[in-house]
């Protein structure tokens, strides 16, 4: 047996192995060792969906919080604004009561009962507002602003400073912090400096 064995040892020495067949076995191996790994392949792809569910999961759980929020800040606009149609027809109503006891103050023809009708009737109609979170807009002697305030006409005024509201010709009113209607104002203007129209008369001759 130890014969043989010496003799197939023998033999392989007289096997010629060329340089091309030497390459051959190398880059047949070494392409082997190139070639993925079927199972980490298989490993790094369900990796990868799992992370694209993970974001797919936070994506729509901060759109659905968004939602949530949305809606409860939707709700609450629409319990705190839903007044504001009928409210809006009640103000031409207060501004006539208003206008009623304005118009019949001194006179002494005017029937004091229905006047006291009047006040009283306008003092519900403002302690509902009140409820409601309707207020009146504090204009005269404020400085005018186009958010709170319509001009309607401007007069020069030696009382007030320029651009203040020096006459209130239609309240303005406020929806919790919501304008639902500006006030109608006068507005005061500079008075024209006398020198400046005296140099201004001189300078047209």
């Amino acid at each position: 047996m130890k014969v043989e064995i010496e003799e197939d040892f023998a033999n392989l020495d007289e096997i010629d192995v060329t340089e091309e067949e030497v390459e051959k076995v190398a880059s047949e191996a070494e392409q082997q060792e190139d070639q993925p790994d079927p199972m980490l392949a298989a490993l790094e792809a369900a990796k990868q969906e799992a992370k694209d569910n993970y974001d797919r999961f936070l994506r729509q759980t901060a759109e659905f919080e968004n939602y949530k929020k949305r809606t409860a800040r939707e709700m609450s606009d629409f319990r705190k604004y839903a007044n504001e149609t009928i409210i809006r027809e009640l103000l031409p109503v207060v501004d006539n009561l208003e206008r009623a006891i304005e118009s019949s103050g001194g006179d002494e023809k005017s029937d004091s009962c229905v006047v006291e009708g009047v006040e009283m009737t306008l003092k519900s109609i403002l302690k509902v507002f009140d409820q409601f979170q309707v207020k009146q807009l504090e204009s005269m002697g404020k400085p005018f602003d186009p958010v709170f305030h319509q001009a309607v006409m401007r007069e020069e005024s030696e009382a007030y400073p320029e651009n203040t509201v020096i006459r209130e010709l239609q309240k303005g009113y406020l929806l919790h912090e919501r304008m639902i209607r500006p006030a109608m104002v006068v507005v005061s203007t500079a008075k024209p400096d006398d020198n400046k129209q005296e140099k201004n008369q001189y300078e047209s001759i």
